[in-house]
Parts: structure tokens; sequence; C-alpha cells
């Protein structure tokens, strides 16, 4: 609350009425949340608080029932595995210690560390005619902490971190790639490192894969319970082809992961051709394309269907050759599954044709297809419900299409949120289960329009239904929602003008 809501409840006290009931009349917080804050705060007295304290109970009652709890979905909310003192140890460099100590070599660790300690997913090391600026990307957003790095240091930092990708440091004009491990905090990372020239000098990337950060649990992804029980049937099915579809960034990987986890056992042969491998899983045999010797997601697509598969995972689907041996490797008894970048569900049959498919391939060998989106979390240390009759609340009800009255959040920042109010992420998504009638609509070259329409009136639920429905959950917010989905929302809204 600010300041001036603090002093206009105060001078409303009176009546019979408590500070606790007048800034919930008020619409500024939930009884949810003042109980949460002070048990006593609502209990007791007169009539009229204990009535608030009645739809206070009432209200946790539904919320328990009817809405997932916050902490269970989305990743990132959590602290994670805590650190100790080990600090950062550069795995192929531990009996170096002596030799490692110097002022470089100690800051590009404290990069490191700092980068982890902030749950960045990326961090950007950006040439600028000051020095080097380092930035990192936390869910999904690229922020700068601090002011650039002197000038002079630019080229060792550089270096040392080139040196660790095992890169060649002489080569300055083309961009590079690399990786390398090191324990943080007694945690083990994976960094790849990418180079790109400019003209003030080379540009570093590093992305942070954290070995203990892979979830794989359906649900705390962003899957509705009755989406997961779907898609559950799906990856238990002997054959056919599963694709998970949206922008880079967008999750991909990890959903195959967490469908992954769902079907391994002991009785299957779980197979990947990756590019390249991010997480490391037991009980899979994981391989990676190597484009420099002629090793492709094609060519070693074909080695694995020699190798007795039960289910195969392909990275992504780049071109013709690939798809169609994904196609073809679906109909031979196998449960294949992949990414494409398409902007819906059914837009991935249009995808699928444009590579050079038959209708009548596509539609023996899918069986269903999941979009999704990220989009941030409220931090739910700071959550508070956005209060009515404000310009913000009024702009979010109309932009969103909702009914006045309903309560939706935002996240008023603090310690645990660096002052953002939002911490970690969840997925919104659609899931378009291939049946009969979308078989027919595939072989007959229906457009994705027609297929997005058929599919949302047999049930499914669309990117923007899903994104509204964690909105009204207190998951994200309205913002959140209009920045990640605007293109969903038109696709989403012609097929509902066509069902009407």
């Amino acid at each position: 609350m600010t300041a001036q809501q603090v002093q206009a409840a105060a001078q409303q006290r009176g009546g019979g009425k408590g500070f606790a009931q007048i800034i919930v009349d008020m619409g500024w917080v939930s009884p949810m949340d003042v109980l949460r804050w002070d048990p006593n705060a609502v209990l007791g007295g007169n009539g009229a608080a204990a009535s608030v304290a009645a739809s206070t109970a009432v209200a946790a009652t539904t919320a328990a029932t009817a809405t997932p709890a916050t902490q269970d979905v989305g990743l990132g909310q959590d602290a994670g595995p805590g650190f100790d003192r080990s600090g950062v140890i550069i795995v192929g460099e531990e009996g170096r210690d002596g030799m490692m100590e110097g002022g470089v070599v100690s800051y590009c660790n404290e990069l490191l560390k700092y980068a982890v300690e902030i749950r960045a997913s990326d961090m950007h090391l950006e040439p600028r005619g000051d020095g080097l600026l380092p930035r990192y990307r936390i869910d999904g957003q690229l922020r700068a902490f601090g002011d650039p790095v002197s000038a002079d240091l630019q080229l060792p930092i550089i270096s040392r971190l080139k040196v660790l990708a095992n890169l060649d440091i002489t080569e300055t004009r083309l961009p590079q790639d690399g990786r390398f491990r090191a324990i943080v905090g007694g945690r083990t990372f994976d960094f790849r490192v990418s180079t790109l020239p400019s003209i003030r000098g080379e540009k570093l990337v590093l992305r942070l894969l954290d070995h203990s950060a892979l979830v794989t649990d359906l649900t705390r992804l962003g899957f509705t319970p009755e989406m997961r029980t779907e898609f559950e049937d799906m990856l238990h099915r002997s054959y056919g082809m599963i694709l998970v579809t949206g922008p880079t960034g967008s999750g991909k990987t990890t959903t195959l992961y967490g469908a992954l986890a769902t079907t391994r056992d002991e009785t299957k042969n779980v197979v990947t051709v990756e590019d390249p491998v991010e997480y490391e899983m037991n009980g899979v045999t994981q391989t990676s394309v190597h484009t420099e010797i002629g090793l492709s997601f094609a060519t070693q697509l074909r080695a694995i269907l020699r190798q007795d598969p039960d289910v195969i995972l392909v990275g992504e689907i780049r071109d013709s050759e690939t798809a169609e041996i994904s196609v073809r490797a679906a109909l031979t008894g196998h449960l294949l599954l992949s990414t494409l970048h398409t902007n819906s569900a059914a837009a991935a049959v249009t995808r699928l044709q444009d590579m050079g498919l038959a209708p009548f391939l596509i539609a023996s060998s899918l069986s269903g297809i999941l979009a999704q989106r990220l989009v941030r979390l409220i931090c739910r240390h700071c959550r508070m419900p956005v209060p009515q009759n404000t310009p913000e609340y009024d702009e979010s009800i109309s932009r969103l299409r909702l009914e006045p009255g309903t309560v939706i959040y935002h996240g008023t920042g603090c310690a645990e949120c660096n002052g953002t109010g939002m911490r970690g992420r969840v997925a919104l998504m659609e899931l378009l289960n291939v049946d009969k009638d979308i078989r027919r609509a595939i072989m007959d070259k229906a457009d994705s329009s027609i297929i997005q329409r058929i599919a949302m009136q047999k049930g499914m639920k669309g990117l923007w239904q899903d994104g509204i429905d964690k909105l009204q959950q207190g998951l994200t917010t309205a913002d959140e929602l209009v920045r990640v989905l605007l293109g969903a929302e038109v696709a989403d809204d012609d097929a509902d003008a066509d069902t009407e």
C-alpha cells in the first residue's frame, strides 16, 4: 500500500470499522492477505469484523480447492539448493589453485558466481565505448547491474573466458562457440560460451545450465490437471509424433525433458539427438549433432533407427529431410518427440506442409501438438491485488475484456525479486489433440485457422484463455500477458468469432 492509501484509510476509521476492514472494503487488499499478515486483525470484536473473518475463511477454502497453490506452479520462485563456501572451481583446473589467483581470474570467478546467485540464465559481456558492460538475463528480461568494467580489462577478461571454453584467443574476426564446466558454491553448472566480433571488440554471451535446476514435473511447468492427463495419454502411446512449438526461449526443451521423464523406464530404449545436449538424464541415451563433420539431425536420426529405439527425441525439426525421417519413424512403431518454431499449435501442420510432407503422412503420424509461451510469475513475497477503480485496474480490465470486479494481482517489489515484483516463470499452453476430425481437416489441406477453430470447438483451451486463467489465479499480471500474447490474442479471437 502507498502512503496516500494508508492516510485515506486512517481518515475513514470510526463507526465500528477497524483499519483492516476498511482497506479490504476499499479493494486495496483481499481478506486472505490481511489474515496472512495478522490473523487477529479481522477476528473478534464486532459483527462487521466477524463477517470479514467469515468471508476470509470462505475465500481461503475456495482458493485452496479451486486454484493451484502458487508455490506449486512455475519455475524460479524458490531459492533452490543452497550454496556452500567453496567458491568457484573450474573443472579441469582443480590442481592449479596456486597458479590461478590473478586479478582477472578472480574477477571472472566473481562474474560467474554473481550470475548464479541472481538466477541468471544468460550473462552478456558487451563492449561499450566506456568499457565492458556485464548484463544478465533474469526470468527472460535483460538487466544491467553496476557500471561498465574499465576498457583496460576488457581484453584480459574476454581472453580468460575464451581459454576456459577452449576457444582460439588469437581469432577475433570470426564467431566461436565452446563450453566449460564449473562448480559454483557446491553446485555444478555448464557454461555455453558464444563470441561475436563487433566494432568495439568481441562480445561474449554465456548460457548457464544448472545441473540441479532441471524440473520435469509437468504441473510445475504449467500444465493444468486436465491438460496433463491428456498429454500423458499421448506419451503412453507406443507410436506417433508429438510436437512442442513456440519461439526461441519459450521453454520447449524443458517441456521435452519433462515428457522424457514421464515415458522413460527400464522396459524402453529412449534415445535423443540434440544440438547441443543441455541436461544429462539417467536412463536416456543422449547424442549430439556435429555439423562440422557432417553429423546432422537427419544423419543421426537414421543411425538411431537402427538402434531398436522405443522413444526418440529430436531436438528440432529444421529441414525437410529431418521432417520426413521423423514422420516415417512415427509411422513405423516409434514414439517421436520434437520441436518446431511456430506461433500456435495448429500452425505446426502448415509448417510441416511447407517442408514438403504429404498431408496423409502428417495426418497419420501426428498424435498431438503443444504450443507454449513463458510469462513471468508475480513474486509471492510481495503479491497484492491491483486496487479497483484505479487507472491501472480499469486499463487492464478493458484491455483483457474481463468482467468488472475481477480480482487481478501484481507485485509491489521487494528484496526477494530485486524490486521488480516478478520472480520465476511459468508456461502458457495450448494442447491440440489430433483426433479423427483434425486428421480429416489435415487431409483436406485446411489452413491453420480452420484447424484451430475445430480444435477449440472440441474443447481445446487456447494460449489466451490459459493466460487469463493463470492471471485470475494470481500467477501473472495483465501487462505480462499482453507483452507475451499479442499475436495469440488475435488468433484466439478469430477462432472464437468463427465458433459463434
